[in-house]
């Protein structure tokens, strides 16, 4: 009776420290008005930014400014706290012109993450991944999401001005390419832990 109790307080105690691993970031609904409402996002991809905004505050200010007409599906803080301003079928203003898979337009058909702070600056934390990847993973599941289809918006950008060399198109820097591997790593081995 003494072994069956151990062995139970043992299998509990284990189990709570594998509930504790998967813990969940907190959710906060934040809705943006900068959307078009006339149409329906694809979700064929995703593309990674970060605010270069000093604060949460002053990020989620900029994405619900109606003048600036700038928004996204979510932003992802510091410490892993999420601020759903959308759902993944709707069209937001994250990714201006861009280009991905032959297709201009990426706002159409990609979901925008932003990330609050400057990679130019500072590292992207670990629950800023950690959260962005538990918000991403049910999507690329459910809309069939290729991982080649997860970019910055460097990379659509920078793929755009080759296609139109004489348009004036900004060259600003969103997500490093350092931070960008960092995340992709972590994202390709949670997809490929969802598979087995």
């Amino acid at each position: 009776m003494i072994r069956q109790k151990a062995l139970f307080l043992i299998c509990f105690l284990l189990l709570s420290a594998v509930g504790m691993a998967k813990s969940r970031y907190k959710d906060i609904n934040y809705p943006t008005p900068n959307f078009d409402p006339k149409k329906t996002n694809l979700v064929e991809g995703v593309i990674l930014h970060h605010t270069a905004e000093p604060t949460i505050t002053r990020s989620l200010g900029v994405l619900t400014n109606t003048h600036k007409k700038v928004g996204t599906h979510v932003v992802i803080d510091t410490d892993g706290t999420r601020y759903r301003m959308c759902s993944p079928t709707t069209v937001t203003f994250h990714a201006g012109r861009s280009y991905l898979n032959g297709k201009e337009g990426c706002n159409n058909f990609t979901i925008g993450i932003e990330f609050q702070g400057n990679t130019l600056n500072e590292p992207l934390t670990a629950d800023q991944i950690k959260s962005a990847v538990e918000y991403l993973l049910p999507i690329m599941k459910k809309y069939k999401i290729k991982l080649s289809n997860v970019v910055t918006h460097e990379m659509v950008r920078k793929a755009y001005k080759k296609r139109h060399p004489k348009v004036k198109c900004s060259g600003k820097v969103d997500i490093t390419q350092t931070e960008y591997k960092r995340f992709m790593k972590y994202l390709s081995k949670h997809l490929d832990s969802k598979k087995k």
